[in-house]
């Protein structure tokens, strides 16, 4: 039997924010890796206008809006998907990199340029 999609019951802005925490993960240039499979993220984008770019994808604006919203931080956290040091810097878990949304091909967009 494959894996649940979403076993956490995560919101959809709980769900949208994990995901681009996982692909600021993915980016060297934003991410600094750990000991036991975690991930420091200590430069999060500040959208602006309608879209920003995270590596070589592009996010629409409307769905980043829970990257500077400490609630959806602290219910990450307290799902055991990131530890937060809100607004400053966040440690993605390896179970926060781990778990799967199933939203990310809809939310992260292939980029032109």
């Amino acid at each position: 039997m494959p894996p649940k999609i979403n076993p956490l019951k995560l919101n959809p802005l709980q769900a949208k924010t994990l995901v681009l925490f996982q692909e600021l993960a993915r980016a060297p240039e934003t991410s600094t890796r750990l000991d036991g499979g975690e991930v420091l993220l200590s430069s999060l984008p500040h959208p602006h206008g309608d879209h920003f770019h995270l590596g070589r994808r592009v996010v629409m604006s409307k769905d980043a809006t829970g990257l500077s919203n400490q609630a959806v931080w602290v219910a990450l956290e307290r799902k055991g998907l990131i530890r937060s040091s809100f607004p400053m810097a966040l440690t993605v878990t390896a179970a926060g990199l781990a778990y799967d949304t199933g939203i990310a091909d809809s939310i992260l967009h292939g980029s032109d340029h």
